[in-house]
């Protein structure tokens, strides 16, 4: 028998000890489903590897055995492992129906010719939440006031799920005032999932109405979980109240007009009081009130206020669109031309009014005014009235009449020569016929207008005659004659006209010449005198103041030939 030495006994236990990979892994293992726990990572040639060997850490410094893979594998737990692990190929442990106890560490220990080394392995389990839902849900929020909105539960979670609530997907954060939230974990004694509730406290705004909450959690594995939304009545005193009016435009007598009452509670309130020009009306579950058959006597101030806080009021004004006009005389009239018609049109309104006159459907700049009627008076006359939209019409047919007056006989000698034109101008209403005392041929009739008509007719008179013409209507006649002389008269009278109008020439222009022979004659004998009066004057003086008195005459006399002369 060979004794080793001490310091070969402490080599062979030295050499014989596992060796521990430093650093520990972790793997993530879903909860319920299998979980692979790699061993060596492939850190040692499998062709070399004579035995591996898994235990697991039971704590207080225990292990507990699970497989031996030799030739053969041995499956040595007997425990909560028992039928849910197995190895495969690469040597990784593979463990079924992963719980949360199993977050241990497991140990792969592998010998590898004179090698033991052992790969230690942290397992963590995770799940995410079973579902995500608000429960409780208060029936209405109320505004300014502090409620409990619902409480948001993830349920069997690991780790436990951090709930955020969000409104229209904002996240709400607590804020001591008008949110709080708390938040509770419990944990089941079994499984050890946890369950996290939410509860949110909100105290809402009157915009919060139809807003959408939620809740949400992204746990560390798998999507992000978001409940349903979840909306709530907000629920607030009526802070203003409305009257509206629903009626026609413009709004006149006989019509209906409707009263609504609209308040921004909510719930809304279902009864209100209306005042109808004093009259107090209360309604109840609903809040409109109709006035039908409106009078120019319902326009006026009205209100409209809670039935529960009459201080609480709206009012409207209602003005009832009325036109009443009094045309005077109206319709259709005959009057006498000469004569006067007052018209006047009277109004009675609701507004400012514009009134328009038309006659025969043409525009006038005024109100016309019929002080002494003629026929161009005659016409059909409508005013028109208007207060906003509303117009009232009505007119005036005005027929002037008279007998008829001849106011110009004239008559006229055709271009030709050959014949006469007469020429009759009558005015008169109806209108009145003309007739003449000779047959003629008829030229042209004008059209009647205001109350005027020129007949014309041609005549060839072979004699002077008179000639009348006579009109007449439903309402008098009148007549004028004219003398015609014939054409062969006033033919000889043209030539005698013309023979006087020769004589008459030539006796003036003798006068003329004579007296232009006198005034020469005289001044012929002007010039010799004075020629002998000087010779004389040169003998003797004594008679200059004679002779001067001479020569005076004779230039008087001169002077009035030569005025005569130019006559």
């Amino acid at each position: 028998m060979h004794l080793l030495s001490a310091s070969c006994v402490c080599a062979l236990l030295l050499a014989t000890l596992p060796r521990q990979v430093s650093s520990l892994e972790t793997v993530i293992g879903l909860y319920g489903e299998t979980l692979e726990i790699p061993c060596n990572n492939g850190a040692i040639n499998a062709k070399e590897i004579m035995m591996t060997k898994w235990k697991y850490d039971k704590g207080e410094g225990l292990t507990g055995d699970l497989l031996v893979k030799k030739n053969t594998v041995s499956i040595s737990a007997d425990d909560e492992y028992k039928g849910r692990v197995s190895i495969a190929e690469n040597s990784s442990l593979l463990l079924s129906a992963a719980k949360l106890t199993d977050q241990r560490t497991f140990t792969c220990m592998v010998v590898a010719g004179a090698d033991i080394t052992e790969y230690p392995v942290n397992v963590v389990i995770y799940k995410t939440p079973a579902g995500l839902e608000i429960s409780g849900k208060a029936e209405d929020l109320e505004i300014g006031k502090l409620t409990k909105l619902g409480e948001c539960v993830a349920k069997d979670s690991n780790p436990a799920a951090n709930i955020t609530w969000r409104k229209n997907n904002t996240p709400l954060v607590a804020d001591g005032k008008g949110i709080s939230i708390q938040a509770t974990v419990a944990v089941d004694p079994v499984t050890g999932l946890s369950t996290t509730s939410s509860m949110l406290k909100y105290s809402a705004k009157k915009e919060d109405a139809g807003a959408e909450f939620t809740c949400s959690t992204q746990h560390a594995v798998g999507k992000e979980l978001v409940s349903s939304p979840a909306t709530f009545t907000i629920t607030y005193s009526t802070e203003t109240i409305v009257l509206q009016v629903t009626a026609s435009d413009p709004l006149v007598e006989g019509e209906s007009v409707s009263l609504k009452c609209m308040a921004d509670g909510n719930p809304a309130p279902t009864a209100f009081n209306f005042y109808l020009k004093g009259e107090l009306v209360k309604v109840e579950n609903t809040n409109t009130y109709t006035i039908t058959n409106v009078s120019r006597n319902s326009t006026g101030e009205y209100k409209c206020s809670l039935a529960d806080d009459p201080t609480m009021k709206a009012s409207q004004n209602i003005t009832v669109s009325y036109l009443d006009i009094n045309l005077s005389p109206s319709g259709s009239i005959v009057k006498k031309a000469g004569e006067a018609v007052d018209l006047t049109l009277q109004i009675d309104a609701s507004g400012d009014v514009k009134v328009s006159w038309t006659k025969d459907n043409v525009k006038l700049n005024k109100k016309p005014k019929f002080t002494t009627l003629t026929y161009a008076d005659s016409g059909r006359y409508e005013c028109e009235v208007k207060v906003g939209l509303l117009s009232r019409k009505d007119f005036l047919d005005l027929a002037v009449k008279g007998a008829p007056v001849i106011r110009q006989l004239t008559k006229l000698r055709g271009e030709n020569g050959k014949h006469k034109v007469l020429i009759c101008e009558v005015e008169g209403s109806p209108k009145p016929a003309v007739s003449w005392s000779i047959n003629g041929t008829s030229l042209a009739e004008s059209p009647f207008v205001d109350g005027k008509i020129t007949h014309k007719i041609t005549v060839v008179p072979t004699a002077n005659l008179s000639v009348s013409c006579s009109v007449s209507n439903e309402l008098g006649a009148d007549s004028m004659t004219i003398n015609v002389s014939s054409l062969n008269e006033e033919v000889r009278m043209d030539k005698q006209d013309q023979s006087d109008d020769n004589d008459q020439t030539k006796l003036v222009v003798g006068v003329v010449v004579g007296l232009l022979v006198a005034t020469i004659v005289i001044g012929l004998a002007y010039w010799v005198y004075m020629k002998k009066s000087k010779q004389g004057s040169w003998k003797t003086g004594e008679k200059e103041d004679g002779s001067s008195e001479e020569e005076k005459k004779l230039e008087e006399k001169v002077d009035e030939t030569s005025q005569k002369a130019e006559v």
